[in-house]
């Protein structure tokens, strides 16, 4: 790989939270003889957007931008794409490793975090304390009981890091711990949890919590088959990706008792257009902030500038998705 450790580099940072919260990681970058420009709308970039912003940049540390590959076409400098995050499938990597352009995520940095949310819309959604709250703020006394999270058996549907860490989580109301994934970790299965097919978890959990990529075998992975197959009163939770849910029948199964709730983190593009389901009681809705905290940010920035600077001194970056043809 070639050393451009004597080259200034410009960095384009579009992920809405770096640099604005902790300051280390553009100043790591500065000091590596980088100048650093960071997202100036607060929000995701569009396609346009991004090319006018980017297209003259070496590295880009992306956000929950889409990085498709009439973006990276106009990249004619781009030596990496460094996620502020774990999550690429809005990168185009085919295109991205035809043109030389190394990829690269942050594997772990906010799999707390991510858990930690996902726990914490099963536990609202549960006990409805969402639309109390809004009856209380509204001076009005309503009080009528929720459901239990305790004892009962809780699905996870992708097991890696999040999945696992969720796992971790479940394992403090109950030992009817579900799991799902394509690899089995040992560390899952000593926590209790058994492994099982996904139709076993539709057909048996009280709640489930999604936690896998977004790719060709997970789109619409929970549709009109998967509602069938649940008990009434489920509560589905879904910080993964938004299209791992098919909106149609998610919609009838809120409506109809299949779902007790759905507690969602992720949708198809930042703002969301606006779906029926969204304006329904039993729906909250986060703002895809699931992985954020002053801590995470920290580290998923420092990250991010790891892998950066890694292929700035001409090294493999420590967490390469794809190989370019700048790689070897």
């Amino acid at each position: 790989m070639k050393d451009y450790t004597n080259e200034r580099w410009k960095v384009a940072g579009t992920a809405v939270t770096f640099g604005n919260y902790y300051k280390g990681s553009v100043e790591r970058l500065e000091a590596a003889g980088c100048e650093v420009k960071l997202n100036p709308y607060g929000r995701p970039l569009t396609n346009e957007e991004m090319i006018e912003f980017a297209s003259d940049c070496d590295a880009l540390i992306v956000g929950n931008d889409k990085v498709p590959a009439n973006v990276i076409e106009h990249f004619t400098k781009m030596k990496v794409i460094a996620k502020h995050g774990v999550g690429v499938d809005a990168i185009d990597k085919d295109q991205a490793k035809r043109q030389g352009i190394l990829v690269t995520n942050a594997p772990g940095t906010n799999k707390d975090e991510v858990a930690d949310a996902a726990m914490c819309l099963a536990l609202m959604l549960a006990r409805d304390f969402h639309t109390l709250n809004a009856h209380t703020k509204n001076h009005e006394w309503v009080k009528y009981p929720g459901v239990d999270v305790v004892d009962k058996t809780i699905g996870v549907i992708g097991a890696g890091n999040i999945g696992t860490a969720f796992v971790r989580r479940c394992t403090g109301f109950t030992d009817k711990i579900l799991v799902n994934d394509l690899v089995e970790r040992e560390e899952v299965r000593a926590m209790g949890a058994r492994y099982v097919s996904k139709d076993e978890i539709y057909a048996s959990c009280d709640i489930i919590s999604l936690h896998v990529p977004l790719d060709e075998s997970t789109f619409h992975l929970v549709g009109e088959e998967a509602f069938a197959k649940m008990r009434p009163g489920t509560i589905l939770v879904n910080t993964a990706r938004s299209k791992v849910v098919e909106v149609e029948p998610l919609t009838r199964a809120l409506k109809d008792g299949t779902l007790r709730g759905y507690g969602v983190d992720v949708y198809d593009f930042e703002p969301p257009a606006w779906h029926e389901f969204f304006d329904l009681p039993n729906v909250i809705l986060t703002p895809h902030v699931a992985g954020t905290t002053y801590e995470s940010n920290r580290r998923m920035g420092d990250t991010a500038v790891d892998n950066v600077l890694a292929v700035k001194r001409g090294e493999v970056p420590p967490n390469l998705i794809t190989f370019g043809g700048a790689s070897a």
